[in-house]
């Protein structure tokens, strides 16, 4: 059983944007530019990063050194992406926040990469990052930038708040299992193992390679901030009141994420559900998506790579009860800079595979 749909050729037919970063210099902003290197209808006319302004990008990254022969990063102040049609910020948590509001009225579209306008209720940041919102007048119409679920609301947002990484796996893998009344929304167990690439390009000491390699670490024990961005968006999304125990892991992968989702069956007449009956709910559930793979094959990370596809499957466990639900992604793709390209695409009018991969890389 699998699902999925063949996504259009790139064409270079329509109309040209014109496109910014702010936060280019991360890895999520080299990602970034590596998508609209080959995006036929944004042209990337403005990189910021200022901590390595004047740095040539081929310096920091090589492996963009032909698609940005001679360009540098520049630092930052609102007017230079005065005018743009999408500006995409890569930015570190709480910056965003200061930023967007100087731009937001002098561009078409901004598309933030971070968490900073993902959550509804501004009383969830002091909670959850340890901070006060400094914009929250935005907070009510900023669309939540996961297409699958949240589509109508992307294509007429001028502020998107791009999923991230963590919520978009485990939010797409237990979507359509709640919305197929086949788990309760209360006690839902999520452990996630995620690649380094997640905790961004600066060096920290929990991801140096001697700290990360042959070693697995769990993380944010109870407490960790994508857990509200979870039960919101399952929310929302599926009607319920839903609540989530979320662990993610630290493993040593370059990039990817792997989540594991465990639910209990609902109380319904008849029999419980059964492996076929998960597996055919998710994919009648995801049968139009052109990123989205249903299989009763176990899902990897490395099937993923490089592209902006999600792989998923389900079982449900005859002696415990339990429901499984399994997702995979490439975290700098599907989720973040895939993801965020395939917002700017719907938001534009395009069609939302625009430049974008269903093909991982292999091996």
């Amino acid at each position: 059983m699998s699902s999925a749909v063949e996504p259009p050729p790139f064409t270079s037919s329509g109309p040209t944007y014109r496109v910014g970063i702010v936060g280019a210099s991360g890895y999520t902003g080299a990602e970034m530019m590596r998508l609209l290197a080959g995006h036929p209808n944004f042209e990337l006319e403005v990189m910021t990063g200022d901590s390595k302004a004047g740095t040539p990008i081929a310096d920091l990254y090589p492996s963009l050194a032909l698609a940005y022969r001679g360009r540098r990063f520049e630092a930052f102040i609102p007017e230079i992406v005065d005018g743009l049609d999408v500006v995409f910020c890569g930015l570190p948590h709480g910056v965003s926040m200061g930023v967007i509001p100087e731009i937001i009225d002098s561009v078409g579209v901004v598309v933030d990469l971070g968490s900073d306008f993902r959550l509804k209720d501004p009383l969830l940041y002091p909670n959850w990052y340890g901070a006060e919102h400094s914009a929250p007048e935005y907070l009510p119409e900023a669309a939540y930038g996961l297409p699958e679920l949240f589509r109508s609301d992307i294509a007429e947002a001028r502020l998107i708040a791009a999923t991230g990484c963590n919520a978009a796996t485990a939010t797409l893998t237990l979507a359509p299992l709640l919305a197929a009344r086949l788990i309760a929304p209360d006690g839902i167990v999520i452990n996630l193992i995620t690649g380094v690439s997640g905790a961004g390009r600066p060096p920290k000491e929990n991801t140096t390679f001697c700290t990360v390699d042959e070693n697995v670490t769990a993380y944010g024990l109870l407490t960790h901030r994508h857990t509200p961005e979870i039960e919101q968006a399952l929310s929302v999304s599926t009607g319920h009141d839903v609540s989530v125990l979320f662990t993610p892991h630290l493993a040593p992968l370059n990039r990817g994420i792997l989540a594991s989702c465990y639910g209990r069956p609902t109380n319904r007449p008849g029999t419980p559900p059964d492996t076929r009956e998960v597996l055919e709910a998710m994919a009648d559930y995801y049968r139009d998506e052109p990123f989205v793979v249903v299989d009763e094959r176990s899902p990897s990370t490395k099937a993923v790579t490089g592209s902006n596809a999600v792989h998923l499957t389900g079982r449900v466990d005859p002696r415990t009860g339990l429901v499984l639900g399994i997702g995979v992604l490439d975290n700098l793709m599907k989720g973040a800079s895939g993801m965020a390209v395939q917002c700017a695409n719907i938001a534009v009018g395009l069609p939302e595979t625009t430049g974008l991969a269903t093909v991982g890389v292999y091996p």
